[in-house]
């Protein structure tokens, strides 16, 4: 009997103190916020790959008879990489808008880049930043802005890698009757870092996206000369909702 009143002497204030954080918790002990963290962090984790590893991009543009309604913007990436060491910080969740940011910090020593090039970073230390939410509604400037990221590498290569054009005009008559031209780009890029990001009052998306171009002319074992300035910066941009189709459809 002594030793089972001591075996209940322990167990109460256990289920004591569950039953308070029970209470305490309420129905908010769900996984909402579990989930969105989740998610803002393999979006934080996919962007420090980016970085470091690199990413495939291919992009397509297109505009007829210079009209706005008739160019075609297509931009696709991939990346992989087998990656550890990658920890986070500034771990936040806005419960109203069931948004969560997550950032994801790696330091690199060397490593073999996704086009087979084995770098050394001297433990240099990589910072980006992923958000996630698990509410499809609340994803659309999520969205937008992962659109803008795509957007500056896209604007990166162009510039320090360059692109391929091909224009076709015909004119009749002093007329002019067609007029196309197409944009496309094929490159891998590494190393871009995010500088900035945020919204505009209408809710399009931009990311200022910069490189090193000396340290990029290292990895790629030759020297990029035409761009004047050794940090090279653009901006990309990102919509939620396309204005054309919307017009169309009302």
């Amino acid at each position: 009997m002594k030793g089972k009143r001591i075996v209940e002497h322990h167990i109460m204030p256990i289920v004591s103190i569950l039953l308070v954080l029970c209470c305490a918790q309420g129905v908010s002990a769900g996984n909402k916020q579990i989930m969105s963290i989740m998610a803002a962090k393999a979006v934080a984790e996919r962007a420090i790959v980016e970085s470091v590893y690199g990413l495939k991009l291919r992009s397509t543009e297109q505009v007829d008879d210079m009209v706005a309604t008739s160019y075609v913007g297509k931009t696709d990436s991939k990346t992989s990489a087998l990656i550890s060491g990658v920890t986070f910080e500034n771990v936040v969740y806005d419960a109203e808008k069931d948004i969560a940011q997550a950032t994801a910090v790696v330091s690199v020593g060397e490593l073999t880049n996704i086009d087979g090039v084995t770098v050394d970073f001297n433990n240099k230390e990589f910072k980006r930043v992923g958000f996630g939410t698990s509410t499809k509604s609340n994803a659309g400037p999520l969205k937008a802005l992962r659109a803008a990221e795509l957007d500056a590498y896209k604007q990166l290569i162009k510039s320090v890698i360059g692109f391929q054009l091909e224009s076709n005009t015909s004119v009749e008559n002093f007329i002019l009757q067609s007029d196309q031209v197409k944009v496309k780009v094929l490159a891998t890029l590494y190393t871009a870092d995010v500088t900035d990001y945020g919204w505009t009052d209408g809710g399009d998306a931009y990311v200022k996206m910069q490189l090193d171009l000396k340290e990029f002319s290292e990895l790629i074992g030759d020297t990029v000369t035409n761009v004047e300035n050794e940090i090279y910066e653009v901006e990309g941009m990102g919509a939620q909702e396309d204005d054309f189709q919307t017009n169309i459809q009302q």
